[in-house]
């Protein structure tokens, strides 16, 4: 099972990079590999939300099913995968100055055997690394564009 972990620098304040995470319906926005997002829960925020991602990589596709386990309100979101995919993320905020925002992602993630298990696992981490750190960007610029205004 192979960490992943990524970290960006955020030119915005670290209350306006929380508002724009702390919304998932919102993460498709920015995750390109996030194709839709579904709260299935009564709540949206919080631990105990929880919500399917319909999640695609290249020709794969897949509905994840996701529950927060994890929420320090303007610093840490963890989340369980289940489905195909399974395992943990989570998103760090710290501040880094008035006006400047360091965001760590760490995902820890288990494929099934039967589409190669670990094998898959570590031949998928760099695909993971590079398309998380697109989304990053993505973050990046919008919360960057929000702050501007």
């Amino acid at each position: 099972m192979p960490r992943i972990k990524i970290e960006v620098r955020i030119r915005a304040p670290l209350q306006l990079v929380w508002e724009m995470v702390a919304d998932i319906r919102t993460h498709t926005e920015w995750m390109v590999d996030a194709e839709s997002i579904t709260v299935t829960s009564d709540c949206s925020s919080g631990v105990g939300t929880t919500f399917d991602c319909v999640t695609k990589i290249g020709p794969f596709r897949t509905i994840d099913h996701m529950e927060i386990t994890e929420w320090i309100e303007e610093r840490v979101m963890g989340v369980a995968h289940r489905g195909l995919v399974s395992g943990s993320g989570r998103f760090t905020l710290q501040e880094a100055g008035p006006s400047d925002t360091n965001f760590s992602w760490e995902e820890t993630l288990t494929f099934p055997w039967w589409i190669g298990g670990r094998l898959t696992s570590i031949g998928s981490t760099p695909v993971l690394k590079a398309i998380w750190r697109g989304n990053l960007r993505r973050l990046s610029r919008l919360v960057e564009d929000r702050h501007r205004f």
